[in-house]
């Protein structure tokens, strides 16, 4: 059986809606809790794919969380492997960096339920095609990065213009969560209480809505997934 390796930055922060597209395809996995003191691996061997979740670390924080270099190596080796990988917010990020994109801080914080536009070139992606123009996804973020040179730019939303790209033929980055599970979120707003009032945010409002938006993402998200695993092959 085929494994990705799973790079998870935060106990809540699992595979999600993810797991069920990797197991319909056949795909074991490994995570690899980072965040935890376990070390990451320095290439792909015996392994077909490489996926990196979200987290609340700042790609630019590596002094202060120094396994984020050795995730961008990985990340950068899996590339030239010509491996697929998949990365979600922190993990879109962490591609981006790999990239030699810039990532900052976005000066405000995207949470919630937000629509998301798709560019034109997600029309004919391998990912993306037949999906609608726009609909709405969880949005959990404060950083945003820039478009890497030779990427192609593929959703955006009101607040930020880079929500997602494709960079050559199987590297795909998603700044939005289409693979959220209403559990997750639920222990995401509970364990940023403080940040969401700080910032004036009702975390109730979000979880309120979603049943009625996961539901509506719940298809889109099998497609996206289900379509990246089958690129991984032994």
């Amino acid at each position: 059986m085929s494994k990705v390796v799973v790079l998870q930055h935060h106990p809540g922060e699992t595979l999600g809606m993810i797991s069920e597209a990797l197991e319909s395809a056949a795909l074991a996995w490994q995570y690899i809790r980072s965040y935890a003191g376990q070390p990451v691996p320095s290439s792909l061997k015996g392994a077909e794919g490489l996926i990196a979740m979200g987290g609340p670390q700042g790609v630019y924080e590596q002094d202060k969380y120094p396994y984020l270099r050795d995730e961008i190596a990985l990340i950068r080796a899996a590339i030239v492997e010509g491996k697929p990988v998949l990365g979600v917010c922190l993990g879109s990020q962490l591609i981006a960096a790999a990239l030699g994109a810039r990532v900052a801080p976005a000066g405000s914080r995207e949470m919630g339920w937000y629509p998301v536009r798709l560019a034109p070139a997600a029309r004919d992606d391998r990912l993306m095609r037949g999906l609608p123009d726009e609909f709405t996804a969880c949005h959990w973020h404060g950083d945003v990065f820039d478009l890497p040179k030779g990427a192609t730019a593929l959703a955006s939303s009101a607040m930020t213009a880079n929500q997602a790209f494709r960079y050559g033929d199987n590297v795909y980055a998603l700044l939005f969560h289409v693979e959220i599970t209403e559990p997750m979120l639920r222990g995401w707003v509970q364990a940023g209480a403080a940040d969401l009032a700080r910032d004036g945010i009702d975390g109730d409002a979000i979880i309120a809505a979603a049943p009625a938006n996961l539901n509506a993402a719940a298809p889109i998200a099998a497609t996206i997934f289900g379509r990246w695993a089958a690129m991984v092959r032994p």
